[in-house]
């Protein structure tokens, strides 16, 4: 194989992905699909690109495409996961991997008939905060793990009409998959509550969902542990945030209060002789980038950072938003497919980052109702 030709499916928040793959020693090249002309044109000429395409269907078409990455908004990911598998691409998909289980199924099946590669992009368990604590847990410095705490808190009054009343567990990966990740489970069953009230007007995107915000609590198969999760993407006044929080019976660690920056770790041991109550320290950590797990050209990524690649008119940046992740990313999807092997997040793992929001909305549509959730993997 000489070099991979990618597809770029949506270019608002997938533009930043464009120079790392172009970057990727396994890749030839980037084909850009963007159904806003302009945009594609603009994009296309700081990356001395070709055109492309504006509708995914023509580079489904087109031969020399080996693999698609869909960055389009969410109620499109299923449909265009299930057409791209079935014209035989590789296939790399934002998340949510679908927002009904019927959808996760039928991605599934897509998959297992075409032969191909599939992977859910989640961001979460890629980033330099997830790594850090996967090897604090990994040399034993929690011990025994008792709490998780995953939350996302995202005001989304102004994004365009189809986010309107969007149910905010359906969007729950982002939250849940670092415990799922670095635990090696899967959810078994989740009681959720909606909190706060959607007025009409804030309901303009045809969901059944009321609730400004969801509260799950997460059950999970041979753990001890259990998963508090808050999602929240309507009148609730908190800065963005996106991130997570586990305990452990030696070791605490929070995700930074402002979404960036240092993480706060505490560190307990028991009581001082003759007094009660546990001993706490409380430090700063600032969680490293881990580039050595990278191919020396996606190194400068995990940092916004400035590109300027053969055929490019001038140099560009390029941001590195969710904890450095996108490089990490790019580098497990082509990697999987030039070796031949199942990607981190596959559609099976993918399935199981994804069922329990939609069985968390379910049981908050239902009051609280105790929902199983399927497995997968």
């Amino acid at each position: 194989m000489s070099g991979l030709t990618i597809a770029v499916v949506g270019l608002g928040f997938g533009q930043d992905f464009v120079p790392i793959y172009l970057s990727h020693p396994a890749v030839a090249t980037v084909v850009l699909v963007e159904p806003d002309a302009q945009r594609r044109a603009e994009v296309a000429g700081r990356f001395g690109l070709r055109g492309g395409f504006a509708d995914i269907a023509d580079a489904l078409a087109d031969p020399a495409i080996d693999a698609v990455h869909i960055l389009a908004p969410v109620f499109l990911h299923a449909d265009m996961a299930v057409a791209a598998l079935e014209a035989g691409k590789h296939v790399a998909c934002a998340v949510p991997m679908a927002t009904t289980l019927d959808d996760l199924e039928r991605i599934i099946a897509a998959k297992n008939a075409a032969g191909t590669t599939y992977m859910m992009m989640e961001t979460a368990v890629f980033g330099r905060e997830y790594l850090v604590v996967e090897e604090m847990l990994r040399r034993g410095e929690f011990g025994a793990p008792t709490l998780f705490r995953g939350f996302h808190i995202q005001n989304l009054d102004g994004y365009p009409v189809y986010w309107q009343g969007f149910p905010p567990m359906h969007y729950l990966t982002h939250a849940l998959s670092p415990v799922l990740g670095l635990l090696d489970t899967t959810v078994e069953s989740v009681t959720c509550l909606g909190t706060g009230r959607l007025p009409e007007s804030r309901r303009t995107g045809g969901f059944d969902n009321p609730f400004p915000t969801e509260v799950g609590l997460f059950t999970l198969r041979d753990q001890d542990i259990v998963a508090d999760i808050t999602m929240s993407f309507f009148q609730t006044a908190r800065a963005y945030v996106e991130g997570f929080a586990l305990y452990g019976e030696h070791l605490g660690v929070e995700w930074p209060p402002d979404n960036e920056g240092d993480m706060t770790v505490y560190r307990m041991s028991g009581p001082r002789p003759g007094s009660r109550g546990n001993q706490v320290v409380k430090e700063s950590l600032a969680p490293r980038d881990f580039p050595e797990r990278l191919p020396e050209p996606l190194r400068r990524f995990v940092r916004e950072t400035d590109v300027h690649l053969p055929g490019m008119p001038a140099p560009a940046s390029v941001g590195a938003h969710h904890g450095g992740s996108h490089p990490f990313l790019v580098h497990e999807f082509v990697s999987s497919i030039v070796d031949g092997r199942a990607p981190i997040v596959d559609e099976r793992r993918a399935a199981d980052f994804t069922a329990p929001g939609i069985c968390a909305h379910r049981s908050a549509l239902a009051g609280g109702e105790r929902v199983e959730v399927p497995q997968y993997s």
